[in-house]
């Protein structure tokens, strides 16, 4: 059967067979992607009011991507207190938002009781917020600084507040690119075992990928292909995001960087290979809000939320720094030719902008 009567009959894709997807023109592509996405989802775009919080900048870890990390080329170390934090939370509870969104470096100087007092402390003064924290990574860290179990970890995390994972760390899951990205960080089969027991206990969590670096198209599917196999035994991603590399004060020196295309393409692919997993998230933060837009006709279904605040991609370069004004930002969806879909972080909808 012929790649293209394959993807239209909805079955599932192979290795060879995802690879050769990028062999397409771009508009079979997005035609192809855009069934896909309107069978699931019709022309509806989700978002959420969420912030960002980024309470430290201190790492543990090294990655050759990374801007934000203050041990290498940033002198500018930042922890914040819990009573920073929840001053952040308090202002963004009072503008609507519904979700924080917390990600840290992997700070060894402040304990465990600083991450998870973090979380307690939010969720204790707003309980009906969505606490989104601890990506895979920071997991890793806690049990390689702490001697504790990844079980243990988890269940703090639940016990502290925690609602659901965000899908960092991923990067990219070959062995060998991730060994020169960021060599001593959480390997790609912990990764994976962090979300099936994160997914075992009940709860949900996004699954990321970084692109367009130092990884080929075929680095892409493979990772995909393990998502997919993971999402077959649990069921618990509820969205994936491809993240497009940033490239700005950093130590990956990459010259080849990914046209619009080519990052268009990787969404459109990412919608047909990962049949099984709902979302299909455009982080306008790492791709543009443009670019963004565009992918909504490339099967992309949502795209993130209005952050306020955000500092890691920013520090590479992305313009995400104070995040997007709601009404802007509805008005871009529905003149781009989409329906504007407020949701909550597990995609339970809450306003439909008609």
């Amino acid at each position: 059967m012929d790649l293209i009567e394959k993807v239209k009959s909805r079955q599932r894709l192979t290795q060879e067979e995802g690879e050769a997807l990028y062999e397409l023109d771009l508009f079979t592509l997005g035609e192809l992607a855009d069934e896909i996405r309107q069978e699931k989802f019709g022309k509806k775009s989700y978002f959420n009011i969420n912030r960002h919080i980024n309470p430290t900048n201190i790492c543990a870890d090294i990655c050759k991507f990374c801007a934000y990390s203050a041990s290498r080329k940033n002198p500018n170390q930042y922890t914040m207190s819990h009573e920073e934090i929840l001053d952040i939370a308090q202002n963004s509870y009072n503008q609507g938002a519904k979700e924080m969104h917390i990600v840290s470096a992997h700070n060894p100087n402040d304990g465990v009781e600083w991450y998870m007092g973090a979380f307690r402390k939010i969720k204790e003064k707003f309980p009906e917020l969505h606490v989104k924290a601890m990506t895979a990574a920071e997991v890793d860290f806690l049990h390689r600084e702490y001697g504790l179990s990844y079980d243990e970890v988890l269940d703090m995390m639940i016990e502290n507040g925690v609602d659901s994972m965000p899908g960092g760390g991923a990067e990219i899951f070959d062995e060998e690119v991730r060994e020169y990205l960021c060599k001593g960080k959480v390997t790609s089969q912990q990764w994976l075992d962090i979300h099936e027991k994160w997914h075992n206990r009940g709860r949900e969590s996004n699954a990321t990928m970084l692109f367009g670096h130092v990884e080929t198209r075929a680095h892409r599917i493979d990772h995909m292909i393990r998502l997919r196999d993971l999402q077959d035994k649990t069921g618990g991603f509820n969205a994936f995001i491809p993240l497009v590399y940033q490239r700005d004060n950093n130590f990956l020196k990459v010259t080849d960087y990914p046209t619009g295309q080519e990052i268009l393409k990787t969404y459109a692919i990412s919608r047909i290979m990962l049949d099984n997993i709902p979302h299909l998230k455009a982080y306008w933060v790492t791709a543009s809000i443009n670019l963004a837009l565009i992918a909504q006709e490339f099967g992309a279904d949502d795209l993130d939320g209005t952050i306020e605040k955000e500092s890691i991609q920013s520090a590479a370069g992305a313009k995400s720094s104070h995040g997007m004004n709601l009404d802007e930002f509805v008005a871009l969806i529905r003149n781009s030719g989409f329906t504007p879909v407020e949701r909550d972080s597990l995609y339970n909808e809450l306003r439909v902008y008609e």
